[in-house]
């Protein structure tokens, strides 16, 4: 144990702070960073709504528009880290813009909806949107249409300089979404749909769970995933409740793939990445800091909520990474082997998605009060926990070690 906390200390975090500190990662971390207060606030109005359905409404205008917030930030702290000051504003409004044009929004008239994409659904889509119209606008961030010497004021330069970036964008946006009918939103998406397609094996469901915590370590949700995962899920769960129906069901006919089971029966103990454990680990931790994050984010936790966690200790953070990242193929191998190989625990049979009910009380709805698969979730909870344990442990050390010193100090 000590030798794999030195390695984690010494040779991996190091390595891995390189990559994450390439310009266009920085670029993309800083504006996911920045939008968590509205992540947050939204996990609030979450937990509210369990409540008093009418705060799905702020939720809608917080967690529900930040793929609009990341198409803005994106193109703006490019310009910001190049420093093209000057352009930073006109990028980001035209990276919106952009985005936008992309995924085409219209409202419901019968709901009064507008774009589901707005939320993380579209965060690839405004990710894209974000990059294109900051290199744009790094292009020609040294091009000027008058000269140095001009008397024309710098304000008015401005606006003329922009035109050319601003109207590149938003006319090759216009020729391929209206001109050459491209659906880029859908091709983005498209990108992804193979995981789609092997989902209901036991290789595809462990490539979509790693996925999930892989980018979600890097604070891009997991929930961005939805467009190509969700028809999947539903349609398992439809041919799951019809075997139901007709009496035929068995566990090697039972597909896992399901909604139910991956938010309320075993999978994500405390959210996409089974941090609950971690959380409950952080409450009592030697660090101060990690004490307090760790009772802050207890609530939301014991209700799958895990933004705060996530944006607060895990995201990009070298020490906590790599056990996000085993948590997604290593706990659908645990639920696939018990469930399917050796049956100790049952393959849900009713549809149950209210995710923010609490563990193991959602697995006990879900599987009807079958008391191995309460068993087994507990079980599961305690691998999790052995999984963030040493990586926590060094991490906290590192903590540990910088109070002292800013205590010293």
């Amino acid at each position: 144990m000590k030798s794999f906390m030195n390695w984690l200390e010494n040779s991996f975090a190091p390595k891995l702070q390189k990559i994450t500190n390439a310009t266009w990662i920085v670029v993309i971390k800083d504006s996911i960073l920045q939008i968590l207060p509205f992540i947050l606030a939204g996990s609030l109005f979450c937990c509210l709504a369990i409540l008093n359905g009418s705060f799905w409404t702020p939720f809608g205008w917080t967690m529900s528009k930040i793929s609009l917030m990341i198409a803005f930030l994106i193109p703006f702290n490019y310009c910001e880290k190049k420093r093209y000051r000057k352009q930073r504003l006109l990028a980001g409004i035209t990276g919106l813009l952009l985005f936008m044009i992309f995924v085409n929004p219209e409202v419901d008239p019968a709901s009064g909806q507008g774009q589901s994409l707005y939320g993380a659904a579209g965060l690839f889509v405004a990710m894209f949107a974000g990059v294109v119209s900051g290199l744009v606008f790094g292009a020609f961030a040294k091009f000027s249409f008058f000269k140095e010497d001009s008397v024309i004021p710098d304000f008015v330069r401005q606006w003329f300089d922009a035109l050319l970036p601003i109207m590149l964008v938003i006319a090759g946006g216009w020729c391929l979404v209206d001109i050459l009918g491209l659906d880029i939103a859908g091709t983005i998406q498209t990108i992804f749909s193979p995981l789609a397609l092997i989902a209901n094996t036991l290789p595809g469901m462990m490539l979509v769970t790693f996925f999930q915590c892989f980018i979600y370590s890097m604070g891009i949700s997991g929930w961005v995933l939805t467009p190509v995962t969700d028809p999947v899920k539903r349609q398992a769960q439809e041919m799951n409740l019809a075997l139901v129906a007709a009496g035929t069901a068995t566990a090697q006919n039972l597909s896992l793939f399901t909604e139910t089971t991956m938010y309320t029966c075993y999978l994500w103990i405390g959210g996409i990445g089974a941090t609950l454990s971690l959380v409950l680990m952080m409450c009592f931790s030697k660090s101060q800091e990690l004490k307090a994050l760790g009772r802050a984010c207890l609530g939301p936790g014991i209700l799958n909520i895990n933004e705060p966690v996530i944006f607060g200790a895990v995201a990009w953070n070298p020490y906590l990474m790599i056990p996000m990242w085993i948590q997604g193929p290593l706990n659908t191998l645990m639920v696939w082997a018990f469930t399917k190989w050796l049956p100790i625990a049952k393959i849900p049979r009713i549809q149950f998605e209210l995710w923010y009910c609490p563990y193991p009380i959602s697995t006990w709805i879900s599987t009807e009060g079958h008391l191995m698969s309460i068993l087994f979730v507990i079980a599961e909870f305690a691998v999790q926990a052995l999984i963030w344990y040493p990586f926590f442990k060094a991490y906290e050390k590192k903590k540990v070690a910088e109070e002292a010193e800013a205590a010293q100090a």
